[in-house]
Parts: structure tokens; C-alpha cells; sequence
């Protein structure tokens, strides 16, 4: 049953570029303050890139790993409230983030700091200042509380109460995870900083095991789809109207107001206020065809480095892994080509074991996950030559299956279902440029400062999601949301709630 809503002023509507996390967050804030709302959905299906599909009985999660709010009381839960009923998912707390191993080498990264700095110094007493120098920083993180509030006095307040911990964090803030890497001296241990992206902020490795360390950074079993699936179901209840196969094609701008969007089709929505929380490079270059340009964007787009592509090769496995790591890493003896300008020596497998909503009874759904930033090449084999796509899919299936199947020699023989994702699927279904997995990578000269809501002289038109806050995650999504429907209300002169 839908909630009606009480409206105190003349209805005024938005439109919705969208139907990702920041979309649908988007909607549920402005239906909540009186908006009447349509998001606009380019796919089948709401989520955007925090996405998972079927293959015959098995389902391959393409994005959560942990989720930021999972913990009552803990930073974002109240926040996610907002958006849905957060009390339907079920939430599972490996004890353990990953396991590296080389050989016979193993190293074991464990969600509790005290438990992984024991870890650690076991493993590599020759990195002992090193180790004890980031375990510390991590445990100042986990005492943190995140500054902010509704209000300036409650925001002014947090921020003191978070200052020493935020200047303790400013001395790393300096570090890539690449640079940090080379202080360790055991092999394991510096492939553990090196194996992510190299040009990552340090502090984004920290603050996870922080929020993992202090039990808020569960993975909500059912993954993307349960998540998506309630948010959407909340929007919906609401009132909200959600439209698939719906690809904006420009926003329409008049003396420098937005007044609604054209589709691809050629069918014209006009709207009060238009809301992108779709590619930031598609929004600014081409629904906006470049016209609303600052000098301070146009720096962005050109320094800034976006998250990488990737291929995900997902299997189907006949057994229950009951005893296999939920996220294991191998360190290979030699490097394998995965396109003609990505090569690799590790490759991480995500083996859901925990998860028994993605597989029947006994069988696991297992994800490999490759970054590539060549997504031109997958592109335009897809475009001009499929045999040679397809060919090229197996091919890199078949290298990973090998490492896979060479870990658990047990288990060779049992593969049932073989998926590959490239760069090319990414782009079809998402539009995000360059195929990128998120948005703005997170590097020491970015920060995490979140790039501007709206444009210079475009009135009634504003950005949201990954290309506004770099690192990304579905917190980017929430918050740029929640923050994007504070200016509307206050630019329509709505005083913003949003219970």
C-alpha cells in the first residue's frame, strides 16, 4: 500500500537520471518532502553497478564486500534507516578479511586489529615497527566516531571530538597503498598493500579494517540484490515511480535552468528539478553536451584517475568449500596476460561459503575479480569482432580456472557454470566511463572531499553518487543523495525531514 503524502505547497516534480544506490536514495528523500519523483533506469533492473545476476542456479555478486552500517549505533546505521529497513538483512562477520598465500607461505588478515598486529608480527617480526605503527593507526579509526550532524553546533562539536584522531590519520594521508608497501620487507605482507590498486590512498585500507575491527562492515547475505531489492521496495511504497529501458539522451536547459530531460527515444519529460546520480562524464559531456564547464571540473576530468575496469570470471562449483577462506588471494609464480596491456602475478577469489542464497545446498558460488584499465580493447573486440571476444573470454576463464582448480585440486572436475564479465558488460549495462568499477579513486591529492553538488550558472540541476566523492561505495551513493535533497528543500524553501 502506497503512503500518501501530505503536501503543504504545489507539488513540484524531479527526475531521477539513474536507478542506482544514489538514484533511488535520491527518490526516497524527495518523496519524503513532498516531491513527486520518476527515476529514470537505463537497464532492466535498479542497482546500477551494485548489481548481481542468475546464471541457471547459481547468482554472482559483482559488488559487496562489506557494507558500512551494519552495526546498530554504528556510522551510516541511522543513516541508512532513512532509506530502508535495514532489520531484514541478515548480516555475516567472518573473523577473518583475507588470506594471502605463496606456496606454502600463508598470511592471515583478520578483522580484529589485535588479533591481525599478533598475526603479523608472528608472521614478519622483521616489519615489527612498521606493523605496530599501522595497527595503531587503525585503532585510533575504530575509536573514532565520523563527524557530522544535522545541525552546526552538533557538526562543530564532532569535528573537535574527531580532531586528534583525524590529525593522527593526516600523517599517513601522504601514502599510496604502492608506496606504503615498499617499508615491508616480507613478501606476503607487501603484497597484501600492493595487491589492491597501488594509487589508493592508504587511509582507504585503514578506515575498512577500522569499521571492520569495531563490527560494522558486516556482508549482508543475499548481497546486492537484497540490499537493492529493499531500497526499491521502500522508494515504491512511497510513491515514487521507477521506469526501466529509460536512457536519457540530454537534459533540457533554458536560460539556465534545467527543465527536464529528452530519452533516446525521442519522448520529452519536463520536471522542476532534474537529478544525476548517473556517469559523471556522460552527464557533463554529453547530456550537457560540455556547456556548463568550470575550470575546477574540467581539472577534475583532466588530474583525476577513476577506479579501474575489470573482468569477473564467476564459477559454479559442485561443493561447499566449508573450510576454504571467504576471500582468498594467490600469489603466482609467474604473471598471465589478461589483455594485451594487463598482465598479473595475483589473483583473488571471493568464495561464498557463507552465503547460501547465491547457491543451492552444497555447491558455492566463487567470484574471480581482474582490474584492467584497457577497456578499449574489450570494447572493440565486442564491436568488431565476437568470435575473437568470445574466444578471448574463454581464454582468460581458462587461466583462472587453471589457478583455481591447481589451489583445490579436490575440487577439479566440478566446475558446473563458467561466467565472464568484461569491460565491454560494464559499459552496456552501466554507461560508466571507461567501464570503471566505481568512480574517482581515492589518492592522497584528492582526498576524500566531496566535489561540488551542482554546476556553475545550471539552476534546478544536480549531481550525485561516485563521480562526486571519490572512493566511492555505496556510502557515496546515501550521502550524496541525502545531501543533494537538503539543498533542493532548501533552494524550494521545504523544510527537510528525513524520517
Amino acid at each position: 500500500m502506497q503512503i500518501k503524502l501530505e503536501l503543504s505547497m504545489k507539488t513540484k516534480k524531479a527526475i531521477i537520471i539513474g536507478g542506482g544506490i544514489a538514484g533511488l536514495c535520491a527518490g526516497i528523500y524527495l518523496r519524503k518532502n513532498g516531491f513527486e519523483t520518476e527515476i529514470l533506469e537505463m537497464h532492466s533492473t535498479a542497482g546500477g553497478l551494485a548489481t548481481a545476476w542468475k546464471r541457471g542456479e547459481y547468482t554472482f555478486e559483482n559488488c559487496i564486500h562489506w557494507f558500512v552500517g551494519s552495526k546498530e549505533g554504528g556510522d551510516l546505521n541511522s543513516t541508512w534507516k532513512e532509506v530502508f529497513d535495514i532489520g531484514k538483512l541478515q548480516f555475516h562477520y567472518d573473523p577473518i578479511y583475507q588470506v594471502l598465500e605463496k606456496g606454502s607461505s600463508k598470511l592471515t588478515i583478520y578483522r580484529n586489529v589485535d588479533r591481525l598486529e599478533v598475526e603479523l608480527l608472528a608472521k614478519a617480526p622483521e616489519d615489527a615497527i612498521q606493523i605496530r605503527q599501522f595497527a595503531h593507526l587503525v585503532r585510533k579509526l575504530s575509536s573514532m566516531k565520523m563527524p557530522g550532524g544535522e545541525h552546526l553546533a552538533g557538526r562543530l562539536i564532532s569535528y573537535l571530538r574527531a580532531a586528534p584522531y583525524l590529525w593522527h590519520a593526516r600523517k599517513f594521508s601522504r601514502f599510496t597503498m604502492g608506496e606504503y608497501a615498499e617499508r615491508f620487507s616480507n613478501r606476503l605482507l607487501k603484497r597484501f598493500f600492493a595487491s589492491g590498486f597501488k594509487e589508493l590512498s592508504l587511509l582507504a585500507i585503514a578506515f575498512s579494517l577500522a569499521w571492520m575491527s569495531r563490527g560494522n562492515a558486516g556482508y549482508p547475505l543475499g548481497g546486492s540484490l537484497a540490499l537493492i531489492s529493499l531500497i526499491e521496495e521502500h522508494y515504491k511504497q512511497l510513491g515514487g515511480i521507477l521506469r526501466f529501458g529509460a536512457k536519457v539522451e540530454r537534459v533540457i536547459e533554458e536560460n539556465g535552468r534545467a527543465l527536464g530531460v529528452i530519452l533516446e527515444s525521442g519522448e520529452s519529460l519536463m520536471s522542476d528539478v532534474v537529478v544525476s546520480a548517473a556517469d559523471g562524464h556522460a552527464t557533463i559531456f554529453h547530456f550537457l553536451q560540455g556547456r556548463f564547464l568550470s575550470e575546477k571540473i574540467e581539472k577534475v576530468f583532466e588530474t583525476y584517475k577513476p577506479f579501474p575496469s575489470y573482468i569477473q570470471v564467476s564459477l559454479g562449483i559442485d561443493s561447499d568449500f566449508g573450510d576454504a577462506p571467504g576471500f582468498l588471494t594467490l600469489c603466482l609464480d609467474r604473471p598471465i596476460m589478461i589483455d594485451p596491456k594487463t598482465t598479473t602475478d595475483i589473483l583473488s577469489f571471493r568464495i561464498f561459503n557463507f552465503d547460501p542464497t547465491l547457491a543451492p545446498k552444497g555447491k558455492t558460488a566463487v567470484v574471480c575479480f581482474i582490474p584492467t584499465y584497457n577497456h578499449e580493447y574489450w570494447s572493440s573486440l565486442r564491436e568488431g569482432n565476437k568470435s575473437k571476444y568470445g574466444a578471448e573470454k574463454e581464454r582468460v576463464a581458462g587461466m583462472i580456472i587453471d589457478v583455481f582448480e591447481g589451489r583445490f585440486p579436490a575440487e577439479k572436475g566440478k566446475i558446473e557454470t563458467v561466467d565472464v564479465a568484461t569491460p565491454a558488460t560494464v559499459i552496456r549495462y552501466t554507461g560508466n566511463w571507461k567501464g570503471s568499477m566505481e568512480g574517482w579513486l581515492y589518492t592522497p591529492s584528492t582526498g576524500i572531499k566531496q566535489l561540488p553538488l551542482t554546476l556553475p550558472n545550471l539552476a534546478n540541476f544536480y549531481m550525485i553518487g561516485q563521480w562526486v566523492s571519490p572512493g566511492g561505495g555505496l556510502p557515496s551513493g546515501l550521502i550524496t543523495a541525502r545531501n543533494a535533497a537538503k539543498v533542493v528543500c532548501r533552494e524550494n524553501h521545504v523544510k527537510f525531514r528525513a524520517g
